[in-house]
């Protein structure tokens, strides 16, 4: 292992440190079940501050990339069967924005699963307050006359947060937050094309008329239109820069 721990050249520190160990464990250079180095070591093969190993190495476990063991030290974990959701920004980096194809069409599966049931639940629940929520971020787009991809991003998530807030299901909300390091990250590439805004925002006027009007089948199968449109458009952006 010692080759692979060149010293941390660089004043970004901790998280150089958490990056460079993501990267290690991802690509599988460090394997599953091996056992890291002592902070002691680290520290002297990065040639790091003690406080930077430690801070970085709780970050790793935070993520469940790594177990830390009284008197036994950090050992990596299997993170496709021990990892969070924290792991997928780790993922989209390593892979420099292009994901592999099998964890992209996952994302997309998910999505599809849970964001359809979500809006069919939310077109029964909604209140008056989602209902104008809603609405002012449709109007917000409809003001948008230079389009700024990172605050199109932040306004598409704001929209889906929403409708999950509006199922009055405890755990949509949560579950959509747990992708929004990842969200945000690949929507703002999808808003890069300014070209889609138009289709985007049609959408969302109508997913808001048909959970206005209670409309459960409409608005799931609104909501399936959108996503696959969403994901088909990211996959041809996704290869264009890369």
């Amino acid at each position: 292992m010692n080759e692979l721990l060149e010293p941390i050249r660089t004043d970004s520190l901790k998280d150089v440190f958490v990056s460079k160990f993501e990267r290690l464990i991802i690509s599988g250079k460090i394997s599953i079940g091996e056992k890291l180095p002592s902070e002691r070591e680290l520290v002297n093969k990065l040639k790091v501050s003690r406080s930077v190993v430690h801070a970085g190495l709780l970050d790793l476990a935070a993520k469940e990339l790594i177990t830390i063991k009284p008197q036994t030290g950090a050992i990596v974990n299997d993170f496709k069967k021990e990892g969070s959701l924290s792991i997928l920004l780790p993922l989209v980096n390593y892979h420099g924005l292009k994901l592999q194809p099998d964890i992209q069409q996952d994302i997309i599966d998910i999505r599809l699963l849970f964001e359809t049931e979500a809006v069919g639940v939310s077109s029964k629940n909604r209140t008056k307050k989602h209902l104008e929520d809603l609405s002012d971020i449709i109007s917000e787009e409809k003001k948008a006359t230079q389009v700024n991809p990172k605050e199109i991003a932040q306004l598409d998530f704001k929209f889906h947060l929403i409708i999950m807030e509006a199922s009055g299901n405890f755990f949509y909300p949560l579950l959509l937050n747990s992708f929004k390091p990842i969200y945000l990250h690949l929507v703002e590439l999808f808003y890069s094309d300014t070209t889609v805004c138009k289709t985007v925002f049609s959408y969302h006027q109508e997913l808001y008329e048909a959970i206005k009007q209670r409309d459960e089948d409409n608005s799931k199968k609104i909501m399936t239109t959108l996503l696959k449109h969403g994901a088909e458009h990211l996959e041809q952006m996704i290869n264009k820069n890369t």
